[in-house]
């Protein structure tokens, strides 16, 4: 099954890529790796904000990391011409804006983890981390970054 079939059956249209908010670029292309910058989690078009363990559950924020995800993959598709120009996922980092006490960082970030493994199969399988914070630009929930390696 192709990618955008996939993204078919998941009921996915890619959104375009965001203009930045600040003084970066949106991705770098270095050599066959495509380095994305973190993407804040928002839900119907505004910033989803809140903090896992005091105003959201974990399962609002799978939800959240998933919406990162698809916002991800429309810059990702920007930047390697195409989703089918890309070779593997390489890593994902997630920043969970939690409470100090919250420890479900690593299931918030499946939201996102399990949807490029939808996406990309075999290819979508990445290294990972995620953090726990005290605070994320503009007081969203959840921010990822992505690192990709694309085919020669």
């Amino acid at each position: 099954m192709s990618i955008q079939a996939r993204l078919d059956a998941l009921g996915i249209t890619l959104p375009p890529v965001a203009t930045p908010a600040a003084a970066y670029v949106p991705f770098v292309r270095s050599g066959n790796l495509v380095f994305l910058s973190g993407h804040i989690a928002k839900r119907d078009g505004q910033v989803w904000v809140g903090q896992l363990g005091k105003t959201l559950t974990t399962a609002e924020g799978q939800q959240a990391a998933r919406n990162v995800a698809i916002d991800l993959l429309g810059t990702l598709h920007a930047a390697a011409g195409g989703l089918d120009n890309v070779a593997r996922i390489v890593k994902l980092m997630s920043l969970v804006n939690s409470t100090p006490d919250f420890t479900e960082h690593h299931l918030v970030t499946n939201g996102a983890s399990e949807l490029i493994g939808q996406v990309f199969g075999d290819a979508g399988q990445h290294a990972r981390s995620a953090f726990g914070v005290a605070q994320i630009p503009l007081g969203a929930c959840v921010e990822i970054e992505l690192i990709a390696e694309l085919r020669a």
